[in-house]
């Protein structure tokens, strides 16, 4: 039987692992055993970041929100409230969007907001 040679892929492997590695500090980017174990780390950080990352954007938006809410006379959760009980749907990325960037536009929803709140005050 004749005898394998494995050079060839392992090779292959090690410079898939070594591309990856690319821009990393010290032997991790050129020694295979170190660059593998950093490569791994790599991915770990980034399959959980792609979660956190929703979770920070979404207190982030939360944060804006509020602010912009408190200029209007709101807590945000009585504006959020305020929407739900004026019929309003727009979510939270949008809000923070329109707080920041279209002033008019924010103060005609907590205005709508703000109408809702005194129409259910009256009613209660």
């Amino acid at each position: 039987m004749a005898r394998v040679k494995r050079g060839v892929t392992s090779h292959a492997r090690h410079k898939k692992v070594l591309e990856q590695a690319k821009g990393f500090y010290g032997r991790r980017k050129n020694t295979i055993r170190t660059a593998k174990a950093a490569v791994d780390k790599a991915g770990q950080y980034a399959y959980r970041d792609r979660r956190n990352k929703k979770r920070s954007f979404r207190a982030l938006w939360i944060q804006r929100i509020n602010a912009a809410a408190r200029l209007e006379g709101f807590t945000y959760s009585q504006f959020i409230h305020g929407l739900n009980l004026a019929g309003i749907d727009l979510d939270r990325k949008v809000l923070a969007d329109m707080a920041g960037n279209d002033e008019a536009g924010f103060k005609a929803v907590a205005a709508a907001v703000r109408a809702a709140v005194e129409k259910a005050a009256k009613a209660a």
